[in-house]
């Protein structure tokens, strides 16, 4: 916190009446965040902070505005996401945000640092500094995620040591690889030693663990899983001291499932958090406030759920001025018309109006300024149609992935494939397609070959090199040719997506930034994403999951049960790689 001795003094004597406020918000229906009551107060406001919660009416200021009986609620606060996966840099993804009401948002930043390693966090950290939101930081404890996959960057404790003495950094964060943190491997040794003896948050990334293997994530002193997809998953963290991040995003939606596990008694231990987000749906439906709603039409009492949204979250990771409308707290809050709808009209920064119905008040221009490390990070090998041939010489049963729409877990299937003078041959009908992972930061070579169900293209094939957490490329199609007309065309725009059909391309998504964020703003980024969705629908007229996002989280390793990386196809559940063929 940084404050000088003449703000100090200037906030204690506006409390104390003794000298005039700089604003106050008179007549509002102020969320008592402790007490779970609604106040009609005045908030006072001094130097960017709350000096009282007034209901005497003598307080003075150089301005004021009449709240005339409105709604206002402490700023909101996402607990957990991974700002890339909006497409756009902090800065834009603060613009978008804000006028929403979420002031403060914790990243990881460990999709940019599969790629580009400590640079990449030092841009995060950078970009971020633009924005009025609050960005704060957890330093990525797994680069690469697992050691089963290529990724452009390797981060040991030493390389993220200097990061922790930053300002807007908070702790390590989500402890994905928990084979090395369960068996003491010297490397997630050294990080978790790092953070401990920093006395910083430690995060974790429960999916699927057992409570036997979450008691050991909590002996190692990990706080926090926002992995649970069910209720007694959840009990079962909290139980263990751990706090749950609920979590809705884009293609894992828990809210739902999870939210049955709070009650009166233990809702102190959890917050919501969206984790990843895409673009698109940032703008249409927001982040936290679409938690809220959600779980207000869920039945949760509303004044519960706000106090996930703030000061839970605040108090998880040490934001001692944040959460709550209270005197010493940051004036971070906003206005809203009515629970049911849940939109801000307003909202203030450190005291100072800066969105009013969901536009923000004064938008800066548009400027970055980037190097080769972050720009340039697409380098694929010499490719040829026979790079995707998968043979099959047995008779004809596989190892299959199966998605589950709208969720980051996979199933393994055993099928009987179509098979054609030996190779695997794809076929729309019983839905059965091919998937493959080329690694894309030193052109290696490797590449991953599999066979995927669920995902119901009927013609072409998609692109991205948005495929967490080591960001490959990952292609699925429907024939070879079309695949790897993809992915060398992906190449050519340095990253992002594309569709192919035929030899052409249909549409597509430049995120020239380490392969994963755009470099223009986020209203022309969000018209090229839409213009995505539309051709997706062309080759896929059915379609009724967030296909892009489900497809980026088919190669992460960590995640149950089937997954795909550059070397191959791997069993998530016996943490090792089986061959194709069943």
């Amino acid at each position: 916190m940084n404050i000088n001795p003449k703000q100090l003094k200037d906030r204690i004597l506006v409390s104390q009446g003794k000298a005039i406020a700089d604003f106050i918000l008179r007549n509002a229906k102020v969320a008592d965040v402790y007490s779970l009551e609604w106040r009609l107060a005045d908030i006072v406001v001094s130097s960017g902070n709350i000096v009282a919660v007034d209901t005497t009416n003598t307080f003075e200021a150089k301005s004021e505005e009449d709240a005339k009986g409105k709604y206002v609620i402490p700023g909101l606060i996402d607990a957990h996401i991974h700002i890339e996966s909006s497409m756009v840099t902090p800065s834009a993804f603060s613009d978008i945000l804000l006028p929403r009401g979420v002031t403060t948002v914790i990243t990881d930043p460990h999709e940019i640092a599969n790629v580009s390693g400590a640079e990449g966090i030092q841009f995060m950290l950078d970009d971020a500094q633009k924005s009025e939101m609050d960005i704060f930081m957890m330093l990525p404890s797994s680069v690469p995620s697992t050691p089963f996959e290529n990724s452009g960057a390797i981060l040991k404790a030493e390389d993220l040591q200097p990061f922790l003495s930053k300002e807007k950094v908070l702790g390590l964060a989500e402890v994905m690889d928990f084979p090395a943190v369960l068996s003491g491997e010297p490397d997630m040794l050294d990080k978790l030693i790092m953070a401990l003896e920093a006395n910083v948050q430690i995060d974790g990334h429960g999916a699927g663990l057992k409570s036997n293997q979450i008691r050991g994530y909590r002996v190692a002193g990990i706080q926090t899983d926002h992995e649970c997809v069910t209720a007694e998953e959840a009990l079962d963290r909290i139980s263990q001291g751990m706090y749950v991040l609920i979590r809705e995003g884009s293609a894992a939606k828990n809210l739902k499932d999870v939210l049955p596990a709070v009650n009166a008694h233990n809702a102190r231990r959890f917050m919501f958090c969206t984790d990843d987000k895409h673009l698109d749906e940032l703008i249409k439906e927001g982040s936290i406030d679409h938690s809220i709603r959600l779980a207000i039409n869920e039945g949760m009492e509303p004044l519960q759920a706000i106090q996930l949204a703030t000061l839970n979250a605040a108090e998880c990771y040490k934001l001692h001025n944040k959460g709550a409308i209270a005197p010493g707290f940051n004036a971070d809050f906003f206005m809203i018309d009515n629970l049911e709808s849940f939109r801000a009209v307003s909202v203030w920064k450190n005291g100072q109006k800066i969105a009013e119905n969901n536009e923000m008040l004064k938008k800066e221009p548009f400027q970055n300024y980037l190097s080769k490390e972050i720009t340039e990070t697409v380098h694929l090998p010499r490719l040829s149609v026979s790079d995707f041939s998968i043979p099959i010489t047995n008779n004809g049963t596989a190892n299959v992935i199966e998605i589950m729409p709208n969720q980051i877990t996979t199933r393994k299937k055993i099928v009987k494939v179509p098979v054609s003078d030996g190779l695997f041959t794809p076929c729309t009908e019983k839905d059965l397609l091919k998937l493959a992972v080329i690694e894309r930061h030193q052109a290696t070579g490797n590449i991953g070959l599999g066979i995927v169900n669920g995902f119901g293209l009927q013609k072409g094939a998609i692109a991205t090199t948005v495929a967490h957490d080591s960001h490959n490329m990952i292609v699925l199609g429907t024939n070879d040719e079309d695949m790897l007309a993809a992915c060398k065309y992906l190449e050519s725009i340095q990253g992002g997506f594309v569709i192919m059909d035929e030899g052409k391309v249909m549409a597509s998504l430049a995120l020239p930034i380490a392969g994963l964020m755009s470099d223009k703003p986020a209203n022309q980024t969000v018209e090229e994403l839409e213009a995505l969705h539309g051709a997706l629908h062309l080759i896929h007229p059915h379609l009724d999951f967030h296909l892009f996002l489900t497809l980026s989280f088919v190669s992460l390793p960590v995640i149950p049960e089937l997954k795909l990386t550059d070397t191959g196809l791997f069993d998530v559940v016996n943490f090792k790689h089986i061959p194709i063929q069943a």
